[in-house]
C-alpha cells in the first residue's frame, strides 16, 4: 500500500513536470521577444537569463523536447504499475489490456500535461517566462549535455541523408516583434495613458514617418514677427512681452519671410538685421522626419512653412518635430497651454487648436476625422462654413458646440457638449 502511495506521488510530480516542460515550449514560441529584449537593457536579472536561452533556440528547444520525454517514459513506466492491477480485474487479454493502459494514461497527460499547461501558459508567455526564469535556466543548463548529444546525434543523422545547416538561426528582432509588442501594451489597458513612456516613444516614432510639417507647425495667425524696419527697442519689447528666444523677420508682409532673430543678438549692436539666421523653407506637405534631417544637416532650428501659393503657412521648430516623439517638452519658452477641460461626462471646455485624435484619445469622444481639418476649431469651420460669433452653438452629429472666445479670424475656446442621440 505505502508503495502505491510513493508511485502515485511520483507520477504527480512527474505531471508537474510535463507541464512545465510542455507549458515553457509554448511560451518560448508565443512569447514577445522584444520585451524579453528591453527588460534585458534595464538591467533585470531575469531578462539576462531569459536572454540566453533566446539567442540559442535550438539548444533551447532540444532541451525541452529532451526533458519532456524522460518525463514521459518514466511517466509510462509509473502508470502501468498502477493502473495494470486495477485492470486486470476486468481484462484478461494482454493486448487489450496494453491497449486500454495506453488510452488512459494518454488521455491524462494529454489533458494535465499538455492542453491545461499550454492553455494557461499562452495567456502571459512573458510572465510565464519571467516568474519561471530560475527553473528554466536550471533545468536547461542541467540537461544541456544530453541535449548536445542529442543534437549531435540528429546532425549526423541529416548529414548522412544529404540535409545541412537544419539549425535554427538566431531570432532577430523584426517590425513584427514590435507591432505585437505594441498592441499587447495596449490590449492590456485599451488606453494609451497608461502605457509605459517608452511604449509611448515607440508607438511615436512608427507614426512619425507619415507625420508631415503641416500638422505639427505653428499657424501663420500665431507666428510672432517683425518687419525689417523694427527699431531696436521696438524688438526688444517683443523679446519681453512673449518670451520667446526667435523671432521671425519679414520684409514687406508675413509671406516674405527672410529669416529670424535670435534674442542674445539684440545686445551686439543697433543693427540687428546684419546678425540674423537665415530660413529654411519647406512645403506643408513635407515628411517630418525630412524634415528633422534637414535642420540637423544645416545645423537650423526653424523651418518656414509655405503653402502650394507660396504664402507662408506656419512655422516649424526642431523643438516641435521632437516632440511629436518624446511628448511635450517644457521649457520657459513654450506658448500657452491648450486648455482641455473635463467639466463633467457630457462637458468640456476646450481650446480652438486641440487636435480631434488626441482629444479622441484622451477623451474617448468619438468627435468625426477627415483629412479636411485637425484641430477641433478646423471641425467646427468644416461644418459650419464660417466663423461663428461668440455664444453661438454649432451642432454636428450628437455635439453641440458653443464658442466661449473667438476673434475675427480664429476660434479661440469651446465649450462642448454630448447630446443624448435620438432612440
Amino acid at each position: 500500500m505505502s508503495d502505491n502511495i510513493y508511485i502515485l506521488i511520483y507520477i504527480i510530480i512527474l505531471l508537474i513536470l510535463s507541464a512545465f516542460f510542455s507549458g515553457m515550449e509554448i511560451a518560448y514560441l508565443t512569447s514577445d521577444k522584444l520585451r524579453i529584449e528591453l527588460d534585458r537593457n534595464r538591467g533585470g536579472l531575469t531578462g539576462r537569463m531569459l536572454t540566453i536561452l533566446f539567442r540559442n533556440p535550438n539548444n533551447y528547444i532540444t532541451t525541452i523536447l529532451v526533458g519532456n520525454n524522460i518525463v514521459l517514459v518514466m511517466y509510462g513506466l509509473f502508470m502501468s504499475q498502477v493502473l495494470d492491477p486495477i485492470l486486470q480485474r476486468f481484462i484478461t487479454s494482454d493486448g487489450i489490456l496494453l491497449l486500454v493502459n495506453s488510452i488512459l494514461s494518454t488521455l491524462i497527460i494529454i489533458v494535465f500535461g499538455e492542453y491545461l499547461p499550454k492553455s494557461q501558459f499562452k495567456k502571459d508567455p512573458n510572465g510565464v517566462m519571467r516568474h519561471l526564469a530560475l527553473p528554466i535556466v536550471f533545468s536547461y543548463f542541467l540537461l544541456y549535455p544530453i541535449s548536445i548529444l542529442c543534437t549531435k546525434l540528429s546532425q549526423g543523422i541529416l548529414y548522412l541523408m544529404g540535409k545541412r545547416n537544419q539549425s535554427i538561426p538566431h531570432a532577430q528582432l523584426t517590425t513584427i516583434d514590435l507591432d505585437h509588442y505594441l498592441s499587447e501594451s495596449f490590449s492590456s489597458d485599451g488606453s494609451f495613458g497608461s502605457l509605459d513612456t517608452e511604449v509611448k516613444i515607440i508607438q511615436n516614432a512608427i507614426d512619425f514617418s507619415d507625420v508631415r510639417a503641416r500638422d505639427c507647425m505653428i499657424p501663420r495667425n500665431e507666428i510672432v514677427a517683425c518687419s525689417l524696419e523694427t527699431s531696436l527697442e521696438e524688438l526688444t519689447n517683443i523679446f519681453i512681452s512673449t518670451g520667446l528666444s526667435k523671432v521671425i523677420v519679414y520684409k514687406e508682409s508675413i509671406d516674405d519671410v527672410v529669416g529670424y532673430i535670435h534674442c542674445s543678438e539684440i545686445f551686439k549692436g543697433k543693427d540687428w538685421q546684419e546678425r540674423m539666421q537665415s530660413a529654411i523653407y519647406v512645403p506643408d506637405s513635407t515628411y517630418g522626419h525630412k524634415l528633422m534631417k534637414q535642420l540637423m544637416q544645416r545645423k537650423k532650428s526653424i523651418a518656414i512653412v509655405i503653402d502650394e501659393m507660396g504664402g507662408t503657412s506656419g512655422i516649424i521648430t526642431l523643438e516641435d518635430l521632437v516632440e511629436e516623439i518624446f511628448g511635450d517638452i517644457e521649457d520657459e519658452h513654450d506658448r500657452k497651454k491648450l486648455v482641455e477641460r473635463k467639466i463633467d461626462d457630457n462637458t468640456y471646455i476646450i481650446s480652438g487648436r486641440s487636435e480631434i485624435d488626441e482629444l479622441n484619445e484622451r477623451f474617448e469622444l468619438g468627435l468625426p476625422e477627415s483629412d479636411e481639418y485637425n484641430t477641433l476649431a478646423g471641425l467646427i469651420l468644416h461644418y459650419n462654413r464660417d466663423i461663428p460669433n461668440t455664444k453661438e452653438v454649432v451642432v454636428v452629429d450628437n455635439f453641440s458646440f458653443k464658442i466661449l472666445r473667438c476673434t475675427s479670424t480664429r476660434i479661440e475656446l469651446i465649450k462642448l457638449s454630448i447630446l443624448e442621440k435620438d432612440k
